[in-house]
């Protein structure tokens, strides 16, 4: 599935829910699933400056393609960061790097959370690309 077919249908997911306070649960929820984090990985290094909550990303790339993981010290932002790592994990960089990242603001969130909840959502896919090029060849 391509990135832009991910973020369909992560789109047609979040329509399922007509109340916001549903919705939420759904991206909590998702944040949930992600994977354990490596505590050595939840270091200065990793932190994603200028979020509100503590968030950190990490990236490896495996045979062209590049691994995300994430964790928060919240359960939105964990949530949030969550959306980015379905649609973006297991993709080449140059997919990532050409990807259009305005399906987050097709989610609604934006509107929804605090200006400073809202800003990190687009300091998380700066931080995701910034991670993909330094693999791109």
């Amino acid at each position: 599935m391509s990135i832009a077919e991910k973020q369909q249908q992560l789109l047609e997911e979040l329509e399922l829910f007509q109340d916001w306070t549903e919705r939420y649960e759904y991206v909590i929820g998702l944040g949930k699933k992600l994977p354990p984090m490596d505590e050595a990985a939840k270091n200065p290094e990793h932190l994603i400056k200028g979020c509100q909550s503590q968030v950190w990303l990490d990236a490896c790339c495996e045979n062209g393609r590049i691994h995300y993981s994430a964790d928060s010290d919240s359960l939105i932002t964990k949530g949030m960061i969550a959306l980015f790592v379905r649609v973006l994990d297991g993709e080449k960089p140059d997919a990532i790097l050409t990807s259009d990242m305005g399906f987050i603001d097709r989610t609604g969130l934006k509107e929804h959370l605090a200006p400073t909840r809202a800003n990190a959502l687009n300091l998380m896919a700066t931080q995701m690309k910034q991670r993909a090029l330094s693999f791109a060849s």
